[in-house]
């Protein structure tokens, strides 16, 4: 359950809205009353198998290929302790605070099910680090997406043990000396604790919702600079028309029409041209607009059932069961993130892709009908000639980054793990994937409304008129050559920031289950 001040997780009932919420704003943590009892039985039979001593991979036995090697009990926390210092072998930047929270959360919800043989303080002290605001340091790169996140959920557990660093309140710190502040006591690893803490999908799946949601912005805000677009170059709205996208059937072109027919609903600068335009027909990268985010709209939502699934499921190995079982399967192999990544790496280039077609047809006066470059006296000035040139670098970098991740395997383990995902690195993409299309579609927004002011004294749309003004607040009209970056990263911001589409939130509710 989430409300504004609390989120009260309920072990495998988190909704999007709930993990989106916790992307976009840290709570205070609890957990449900009723999942501590399963928290502890399942730790309970870990503690009998430990007791009979028979062997059980994970418990008593080594890891991998060396699961033959049986492990004497009072060796056990040094077992598990010595897992957790060498796999923490991650490189690269640290991941963000925002993903981090994400981790954690999921890596609650996924050990306070019951299935991981954790004791209750493995999830309080998880708990803890979340409401302190003591985020573990975490490398970005050194998983392969199977047997687990093993080195980066690795770099997360040694926070719990006191060793290594965490940003506390944004600053990096040694981890034993957040936890003293905090006042959290390092925990020693009981039998099972390491591995249950290392296996799993958490931080691919955290790094694939932090693309999701991102995914989910760039959606609507291009989807208005589009309309935009559509205005500015004196489009036409009649393939917005719901008679054309009902006969094709397909669910997010239906949803994208009708939010397309909204947005430019009551343009006098559409009005002006319905009679006596001797074109007949748009290019597609105005008229396709609800074929193409449409379809983009579908994967978006397909990548979200699937992560929502992920981000609330068991993926640690071996699990236990009622009775006492102890079963060794494959639930970390993260195959499912891996495929809902690439495919909003898809969505996410498309977006971009589609947005740089736009922003070419408004700077070419012999398509648009507008002045040259947008600007002008073109040839005293360039005008938007080179932050086309940008918007397109970042198109292109965007198609070799979309290349399918999943596609790639590599053998690990001395072939014990012979086939991996590679579902960190397609989720990891994704943020500077996100951040191209955002300055694209920013771009877009600078030409777009650059563009409708030639028609000035007609308007477009209330809704599109109110996005022209909230970019006017930031970013002055281009009326000759000046230093055009700053204008981009305001225009940019506003993308990342979901500040785009905030008037018109009401539209886009189909995007937020």
């Amino acid at each position: 359950m989430n409300d504004t001040n609390n989120f009260t997780l309920q072990p495998g009932q988190m909704a999007l809205s709930d993990l989106r919420a916790v992307w976009a704003a840290r709570q205070p943590l609890s957990l449900a009353a009723d999942a501590w009892d399963a928290i502890a039985a399942s730790a309970a039979t870990v503690e009998a198998i430990v007791a009979k001593g028979d062997p059980a991979y994970g418990i008593n036995t080594g890891f991998g290929i060396l699961a033959k090697a049986h492990i004497p009990n009072d060796q056990l926390a040094t077992l598990q302790r010595n897992l957790i210092l060498s796999h923490a072998v991650g490189t690269g930047e640290l991941l963000s605070d925002t993903i981090v929270r994400l981790i954690l959360l999921t890596k609650i919800g996924s050990l306070a099910r019951g299935y991981s043989g954790v004791r209750p303080v493995i999830v309080e002290t998880l708990i803890a680090l979340y409401n302190a605001n003591i985020m573990p340091a975490i490398p970005c790169q050194g998983s392969v997406g199977a047997s687990g996140d093993l080195a980066p959920l690795a770099h997360m557990t040694l926070a719990m043990l006191g060793v290594g660093q965490v940003r506390h309140n944004g600053v990096l710190v040694e981890a034993g000396d957040a936890l003293r502040a905090a006042g959290i006591e390092p925990v020693t690893l009981a039998a099972k604790e390491g591995l249950a803490l290392i296996n799993g999908t958490q931080v691919s799946t955290a790094l694939a919702l932090h693309g999701l949601f991102m995914a989910e912005r760039l959606l609507e805000a291009a989807m208005v600079t589009g309309s935009l677009s559509v205005d500015a170059a004196r489009g036409s709205d009649a393939p917005f028309d719901p008679r054309i996208h009902a006969v094709r059937g397909q669910p997010g072109q239906i949803a994208a029409a009708k939010i397309y027919r909204e947005l430019v609903a009551g343009s006098a600068i559409r009005a002006s041209h319905l009679v006596g335009d001797e074109r007949v027909q748009d290019p597609y990268s105005l008229r396709c607009q609800p074929q193409v985010m449409g379809a983009v709209m579908d994967l978006i939502a397909n990548a979200g059932r699937t992560l929502l699934i992920e981000a609330n499921a068991v993926t640690d190995n071996p699990l236990l069961f009622e009775g006492g079982e102890i079963i060794s399967g494959g639930n970390f192999h993260a195959e499912p993130v891996a495929f809902a990544a690439d495919t909003l790496a898809l969505a996410i280039a498309e977006i971009g892709a589609l947005a740089e077609r736009r922003i070419a047809l408004l700077i070419d006066a012999n398509l648009s009908g507008l002045p040259a470059f947008l600007v002008r006296e073109p040839g005293l000035n360039s005008g938007f000639m080179i932050a086309h040139v940008t918007a397109a670098a970042l198109a292109s970098e965007n198609k070799s980054l979309a290349h399918p991740a999943s596609v790639d395997s590599l053998p690990t383990s001395a072939n014990q793990e012979d086939h991996v995902s590679m579902a960190t690195f397609a989720a990891r993409r994704l943020d500077q994937m996100a951040h191209n299309t955002a300055v694209i579609v920013g771009i877009e927004l600078l030409a777009a409304s650059q563009g409708i002011e030639f028609h000035r004294p007609l308007k477009s749309s209330g809704t599109l008129e109110s996005v022209h003004a909230q970019l006017r607040q930031h970013v002055a009209p281009y009326d000759a050559d000046r230093f055009f970056a700053p204008d981009i990263e305001a225009a940019r911001k506003l993308v990342v920031d979901g500040a785009l589409s905030a008037s018109c939130k009401e539209l886009f509710t189909v995007l937020h289950p």
